[in-house]
């Protein structure tokens, strides 16, 4: 026990340095203090001041179970092998600037005062799992060479935090008050994370600067592809209350997400497309129109038999999931893209709803084959081309069957008869026409297919051309009438959706 100040200001451990279970009534100077060896302070007990400033640990450096009934000051410090910090910081923790060069741990450690870890350095993981923010928390900004791990972590209060690192671990974290997160280079999961405030996640595109105006430092991520932040997963997340900004989630795993129809997006958030150019599914070369998809439904068509090239296989971890799950994951994104004004954005998810539907093994056959229509025609309404390719294919047809058969020989000619009474008087006609006559002879002329023509584009507006026509002309004329509007309706409608707001 250390019933005064204790003093160890520059000094050099040599060897191992045990302070286990130690009591220091008053303060705790080691400011600037070398352990060449293991420095083990667990169960120790620090009621004043405790000063860590430009200390060296060369060796293991465990506070495990260890009490800060005040301050407690890191600033500067270097922990060149592993650490294990699980204390309890009934004061203020401040790791300002400090350098964990091996894994930190801070697991089920208790903050019950502020906690600044501004510009601090992990070279290793850095785990926060199942530790308590009971204040405010400022976590950076501070660079993070592996993991960052928050699992099961719980933030009592506001929290902010921003860093670079490789990859952030918050499943089953706990956020009861307003939390921002800012980052750059991770990839972030968040299964099962629960967050009673709103929870703000963006993307920093520039290094986060400290207070004096210098760039952070991220030499340690020198080697990574780039800054881009990606979601790996939303499962199990009640999504009212988050907002994600500038977030890749193409690979994000959306299955089981509560409220996914209220989640926020802002800036550029990408998700992952069809497979691009042209593949093979087996001897037939499939071209898919882009747009936006899940990740899963990626896994998902990846695993079936006959798939084409180019779907992304699913991870280790990511489980299977159907067209069942992913209808209403489509469903409630389309909402969410409605509701934030971007039309465009929901026709996309619109378009995954209804390939889901199309897919899924609940539906009638009737209803499958009325959405394969559907989809082969105009893309579910959203593939102008497709609905104009129809089209013309139509008209087309209807201008060769019209030429073939629908037209007559010669056009009918007018025959008025009638009687003159021999006193003279008024006199009554009578005007008939012949009845047209089926084609002979060469019948694709070129004044036949501009009759053809004509009757064909008067269909598609739904007009009548009062064209002599055969008995089969007729029902062809018909048939066009009410085939070609609806299909030159559904391109109309697949342009609207694309370009409305």
């Amino acid at each position: 026990m250390f019933q005064g100040d204790a003093r160890f200001v520059r000094a050099t451990f040599l060897g191992h340095a045990w302070f286990d279970s130690a009591t220091f009534q008053g303060l705790a100077w080691f400011d600037s203090a070398t352990f060449l060896g293991l420095a083990r302070f667990e169960l120790a007990s620090f009621q004043g001041y405790a000063h860590f400033d430009s200390a060296t640990f060369q060796g293991y450096a465990g506070f495990r179970s260890a009490t800060f009934h005040d301050l407690a000051w890191f600033d500067s410090a270097t922990f060149q092998d592993a650490s294990s910090v699980r204390a309890a910081f009934q004061g203020t923790g401040q790791f300002g600037q400090v350098t964990f060069e091996g894994h930190a741990s801070f697991g089920y450690a208790t903050f019950q005062g502020a906690a600044h870890f501004r510009s601090a350095v992990f070279e290793g993981d850095a785990r926060f799992d199942e530790a308590t923010f009971e204040r405010l928390v400022t976590l950076g900004p501070l660079v993070c060479a592996v993991r960052f791990v928050l699992s099961e972590a719980t933030f009592s209060g506001p929290a902010k935090l921003s860093f670079a690192a490789r990859r952030l671990e918050c499943l089953r974290t706990h956020w009861s008050s307003t939390a921002e997160l800012r980052m750059r280079y991770a990839t972030v999961d968040f299964a099962h994370a629960v967050f009673e405030y709103p929870l703000t996640i963006a993307a920093e595109a520039t290094p986060f600067v400290l207070p004096d105006g210098q760039p952070v430092d991220e030499q340690v991520l020198a080697d990574a592809p780039d800054a881009a932040v990606r979601m790996a997963s939303l499962r199990g997340v009640d999504a009212a209350h988050l907002v994600l900004a500038d977030v890749d989630l193409a690979g994000c795993l959306f299955t089981g997400t509560v409220h996914l129809d209220q989640l926020r997006l802002e800036g550029a958030c990408i998700f992952d497309t069809v497979p691009p150019a042209v593949h093979w599914r087996g001897w037939r070369p499939v071209r898919f129109t882009q747009r936006r998809t899940l990740a899963e439904e990626h896994h998902w068509r990846a695993s079936e038999p006959s798939a084409a090239r180019g779907w992304n296989v699913a991870v280790f971890g990511a489980g299977r999931v159907g067209p069942l799950q992913l209808a209403p994951v489509y469903r409630a994104l389309r909402k969410a893209f409605e509701d934030g004004k971007h039309e465009p954005g929901a026709a996309d998810f619109y378009y995954g709803e209804m390939e889901m539907r199309r897919h899924a093994d609940d539906i009638p056959r009737s209803e499958r084959s009325l959405l394969t229509a559907y989809w082969a025609l105009s893309g579910y309404g959203l593939r102008a081309s497709r609905a104009l390719s129809w089209l013309a294919a139509a008209m087309l047809v209807t201008i060769v069957l019209l030429m073939s058969v629908g037209l007559p020989k010669d056009a009918p000619k007018q025959e008025a008869t009638g009687t003159v009474p021999a006193g003279g008087g008024t006199v009554t006609f009578e005007i008939d026409k012949d009845d047209p006559h089926n084609p002979t002879g060469n019948r694709f002329t070129g004044e036949r297919f501009e009759k053809a023509l004509n009757v064909t584009l008067n269909s598609v507006v739904f007009r009548s051309a009062d064209q002599d026509l055969t008995t089969a002309g007729t029902y062809i004329e018909m048939t066009s009438r009410l085939a070609e509007p609806v299909l030159l309706g559904l391109a109309v409608l697949a342009v609207r959706n694309r370009v409305k707001r």
